[in-house]
């Protein structure tokens, strides 16, 4: 099965996403459009396209950040969803498959930085591929926005700062506005490029200082992703 992440920034890396994957044996590829990489000209040959964070949102134009074509991920993208691949986002990814389908995403009414709990919805708790997380879960976070919700999305889990946390598009196509792949390597490079953030945590209700940001241990709400990424590509393999 061949697994390819669209990678925005080098700070922004797959993490628990990518360790899931080789550890099946998966063929993983990359779009590394930070170092100039070219995306996929489709989703043919694709099972899982996995389209990570970065500090841009979907509105962001080449004319502000050349290495970012928000319109050619929407529709690479928009080619995976309509040809049945997994679709996951997180974060800017999140935002970008709302986008691909007609939903504007949004500003978060809070800034979320470090590892706060989400809450499952009510079809969140009676979705079989959620039914292992706890009702109440401690995640990363680290965003500013939020993803659009189309007519037919589900609302898996928010949080008291963010109304919509995850999101599930279809069987197939989810996103994450929070970061559940986060590994100690992964925070120690978001807290070198988040120094302004970080340094008015006291400001904000939901902004961890970097001291807590080391001190959380962030290898359970990876083992929850490996089920969840299990389950997924069980539904995959089955039709």
């Amino acid at each position: 099965m061949r697994v390819h992440f669209i990678v925005h920034e080098s700070f922004e890396a797959p993490g628990a996403y990518e360790t899931w994957a080789r550890s099946h044996g998966h063929d993983v590829t990359f779009s590394r459009v930070y170092a100039g990489d070219l995306l996929p000209s489709d989703a043919e040959g694709i099972d899982f396209l996995i389209v990570m964070g970065g500090p841009q949102d979907p509105a962001t134009t080449v004319e502000e950040c050349p290495h970012f074509d928000s319109k050619a991920e929407q529709a690479l993208i928009y080619s995976a969803v309509n040809t049945g691949k997994v679709v996951i986002g997180i974060c800017l990814g999140s935002q970008l498959i709302g986008e691909a389908l007609g939903a504007s995403f949004a500003h978060s009414p809070e800034k979320e930085i470090g590892k706060f709990p989400i809450t499952l919805t009510e079809a969140g708790s009676n979705d079989e591929m959620f039914s292992h997380f706890a009702r109440t879960l401690e995640v990363g976070h680290w965003h500013n926005d939020m993803p659009g919700l189309t007519p037919d999305a589900k609302l898996i889990a928010y949080s008291e700062g963010c109304p919509r946390q995850i999101v599930s598009y279809s069987d197939r196509v989810i996103g994450f506005q929070c970061h559940m792949e986060l590994t100690p390597d992964i925070v120690e490079l978001l807290i070198e490029q988040s120094a302004k953030d970080l340094d008015r945590a006291a400001e904000y209700r939901f902004v961890n200082t970097p001291e807590e940001l080391r001190a959380h241990d962030y290898s359970e709400m990876n083992q929850v992703l490996f089920v969840f990424l299990d389950k997924l590509e069980a539904r995959y393999k089955s039709v």
